[in-house]
């Protein structure tokens, strides 16, 4: 069964096979991460190790019983009781409700663990796994995303009141 862990300097190696056996997957519908990512890649998850510690971010990955990694889930610019929320999930679990329950699950944990009191994201307005993933994990649209906020297309701010959490 897979298990939501909080990210640790012992998955470097995992999430770097997820980012790149799944890059062409994920570039179909969000910005590609570049080949720099990937050149400084060591570099970049060492960094947002420091910012979990900072208590600015905090990061989940879903492992699978191998180890393997099935997903990124992440809450960003943690300020006033507020987070954004951004994942991305393994081609090979697409459409089987891996994405909405671990985003529920993660919900309860900004709640419960983080002491959030709201969690946003936004999604482009082609990518429509997304808005089902979101409003079947209980956000609901609050208004249009800037396009600077996701990678220069239209899209849609979500937002979760976690106080209604089932």
């Amino acid at each position: 069964m897979p298990e939501l862990k909080r990210l640790h300097a012992s998955h470097a190696e995992a999430v770097l096979a997820f980012e790149l056996a799944n890059r062409t997957y994920f570039a179909a519908s969000v910005p590609d991460r570049g080949e720099e990512f990937f050149d400084r890649f060591t570099d970049r998850f060492n960094a947002l190790l420091a910012e979990q510690k900072a208590g600015v971010c905090a990061f989940y990955v879903l492992v699978a019983d191998d180890g393997s990694i099935l997903g990124r889930f992440n809450l960003v610019d943690i300020e006033h009781r507020t987070a954004q929320l951004g994942y991305r999930v393994a081609q090979q679990v697409t459409g089987r409700g891996v994405a909405t329950a671990t985003v529920r699950e993660l919900c309860r944990l900004a709640a419960d663990r983080h002491g959030l009191r709201t969690v946003r994201a936004a999604t482009t307005h082609d990518n429509a796994a997304s808005h089902r993933v979101l409003t079947k994990a209980g956000f609901v649209p609050i208004g249009p995303a800037d396009p600077a906020d996701l990678g220069g297309k239209r899209g849609t701010w979500y937002q979760c009141d976690l106080a209604f959490l089932p």
